[in-house]
């Protein structure tokens, strides 16, 4: 085979092949996700971007929402699990007076009502009474799965699905206008709305619940997600921020302590304790236990390892920097 041929046959002629870029160091990079988009679009993305394939996300966005996603790289992707159960702050438009099959805006119409009798003291009543620790049933077109599949691919495939309510957490529910206007001539109102909320809460769910406990249905037009976490998207970059990163430039990423400093409490480390913790041993308590992971932090700055309080000693439940 000639120089100029690959494994798959010959490359056209003087077509230099693509310059891989310099993979980036671990650690997270918070990008403000496009509408369009789904998550592992960005990912992928953001594969080329890195320069290697070791990477993840916490927390998915649906195609119609923007804002915070949190993107980890290298060996960072091992702290997206804690990433994940972070609670969520976002920005919603929710439609009173139209029902859609997806709860969302890309759903078609089921039904379309007449709301604008619906009073704000009512409307703000509804939302208190949807803040707190509540049973939330999930949009059946939802990412959980049924016996195996999907929900949303049972539903697509003309299925009947019902999911179990589940415990979540709303702990703000602040509606901030409301304004009304018509869809083919019938008053709907809109609602904006800014929520904080525990993980594995559906904003849809919420806008369905609202417009069910106001009488005239609801759906989810707009969502953006602005906190996970420590993570705001005050401090997120689009993707055309970050394609500008010339060829021959490493990324740049939150580095691993200042990630994690982000995430947990943190533990600052005396040198025999990160040399300990890097071979993956235990080390003394400080204070009264706590089921809390924190991260340990080394005398160089560096993330060395999670750790929780297990039977009277500091164990590692994650080792970043081994010995």
């Amino acid at each position: 085979m000639s120089a100029a041929a690959g494994p798959y046959g010959a490359r056209a002629e003087g077509r230099a092949p693509a310059a891989r870029r310099p993979t980036a160091a671990d650690g997270f990079v918070v990008v403000d996700k496009p509408q369009g988009l789904t998550s592992h679009d960005v990912v992928a993305r953001m594969r080329r971007l890195a320069g290697t394939r070791k990477v993840g996300h916490a927390g998915t966005l649906d195609p119609m929402a923007t804002g915070v996603l949190v993107v980890g790289i290298g060996r960072a992707t091992r702290l997206l699990t804690y990433v994940v159960g972070a609670d969520k702050e976002y920005l919603a438009t929710v439609r009173l007076g139209v029902a859609t099959s997806t709860e969302d805006a890309e759903g078609e119409v089921v039904a379309t009502t007449d709301a604008s009798g619906v009073a704000d003291d009512d409307l703000r009543a509804a939302a208190a009474a949807l803040t707190g620790d509540l049973m939330q049933v999930p949009s059946a077109v939802s990412a959980i799965k049924v016996d195996g599949r999907r929900a949303y691919a049972r539903v697509r495939a003309g299925e009947d699905v019902t999911l179990a309510a589940r415990p979540v957490t709303v702990a703000e529910l602040e509606v901030r206008d409301v304004r009304t206007t018509r869809v083919e001539g019938v008053p709907v109102r809109d609602v904006d709305l800014r929520v904080v909320v525990s993980s594995g809460t559906y904003v849809r769910a919420l806008a369905r619940d609202l417009g069910d406990a106001l009488g005239v249905g609801g759906h989810l037009t707009a969502l953006r997600r602005t906190r996970v976490g420590g993570y705001r998207v005050d401090g997120a970059r689009t993707l055309e921020e970050l394609g500008r990163t010339p060829d021959d430039v490493t990324l740049t990423v939150t580095p691993l302590a200042d990630a994690a400093r982000a995430t947990f409490a943190v533990r600052e480390l005396t040198e025999p304790e990160a040399r300990a913790l890097g071979y993956g041993q235990a080390i003394g308590i400080r204070g009264e236990a706590s089921d809390e992971v924190v991260a340990a932090i080394a005398p160089d700055g560096g993330l060395v390892a999670l750790l929780q309080d297990r039977d009277g000693k500091a164990r590692p439940v994650l080792v970043l920097a081994p010995a």
